[in-house]
């Protein structure tokens, strides 16, 4: 059993075809069934079943991927650290970042990183945070950003930015010449909410279920500037980050009168290896962030 039969194996299983395994990997059907028939050969056991063309893991099979995921997990993570002990001059970060911080607070500090480290590639992904969580954890992305109250174990994470969800509002609106809004007066109105696999979105849903409210959503939308617009029209209000509003003199944002704080962390897999590219993307965020609140003190 080598890295190449297993290689094969679990492209087979994931595409379950031969022909469309040969598609993905550029090799030749034959070849790839031989390796199979070798495998199985080698193991004596049957690890798919083949009938009208239909092709599945046996349990045997089943049993095979798991191990094969992990040791050509391992297998890559090893080469990559092996070039990675030439020095910092190529890599790929791939980062997960929620809309919002993405159009507001991420722009200058992946320009800035880019500048500093020009040899390497730099892939955004901007969705929402349950879905970056599941994407990290499966290996599609090697670092997220996350609200670190719904952080599962298989997750490190570093805590890197705490901002408060303000209600939004347009400036006539009664709520405008307030100090603050209670959850209840909040959850009376008509809301402007980002979908349910936003950060944002589930804070809401646990606020909402925390006083017993049932939240009147009339608008849903991962679009910050619609979002924007509609409660500048005033067809509804909704919560954001203050960096969202900060320079827009029609909206007004006030705290909960119980204030919900977010702790936003950067988080990757605990079982992967975290290349150096990536452990330099997160080092420079952190150092980012604490420069930013150096100069906030002074």
């Amino acid at each position: 059993m080598n890295n190449k039969q297993l290689h094969y194996f679990t492209e087979v299983a994931n595409q379950q075809s031969f022909s469309k395994a040969a598609e993905v990997l550029h090799v030749a059907q034959p070849a790839i069934s031989m390796s199979i028939q070798k495998l199985e050969q080698e193991l004596d056991l049957k690890l798919f079943h083949r009938s009208d063309r239909k092709i599945r893991l046996t349990d045997e099979g089943k049993r095979l991927l798991i191990h094969a995921k992990t040791i050509l997990k391992n297998f890559a993570d090893a080469e990559l650290e092996m070039h990675e002990l030439k020095g910092l001059t190529q890599g790929c970060v791939r980062v997960g970042i929620p809309s919002m911080l993405g159009s507001y607070y991420f722009p200058p500090i992946l320009m800035a990183f880019k500048h500093r480290h020009p040899n390497l590639n730099l892939e955004v992904i901007e969705a929402g945070t349950w879905q970056l969580q599941q994407m990290v954890e499966h290996g599609e992305l090697d670092l997220g950003v996350i609200v670190s109250e719904f952080v599962p174990e298989t997750l490190h994470t570093e805590l890197f930015l705490q901002e408060q969800m303000l209600v939004t509002v347009d400036k006539d609106h009664t709520f405008a010449t307030q100090q603050s809004v209670t959850y209840e007066d909040f959850f009376s109105e008509e809301l402007v909410m980002f979908k349910e696999d936003y950060f944002h979105r589930k804070v809401v849903d646990r606020l909402a279920k925390q006083v017993g409210a049932q939240p009147n959503i009339g608008f849903e939308t991962n679009l910050i500037p619609l979002i924007k617009s509609i409660v500048k029209q005033g067809f509804g209000i909704s919560t954001l980050l203050g960096m969202v509003i900060e320079e827009d003199d029609n909206l007004v944002a006030l705290p909960f009168h119980h204030p919900v704080w977010l702790d936003l962390s950067i988080a990757w897999s605990k079982d992967r290896y975290l290349s150096k590219a990536n452990q330099a993307f997160v080092g420079f965020v952190l150092d980012y962030q604490s420069s930013q609140k150096a100069n906030q003190a002074l």
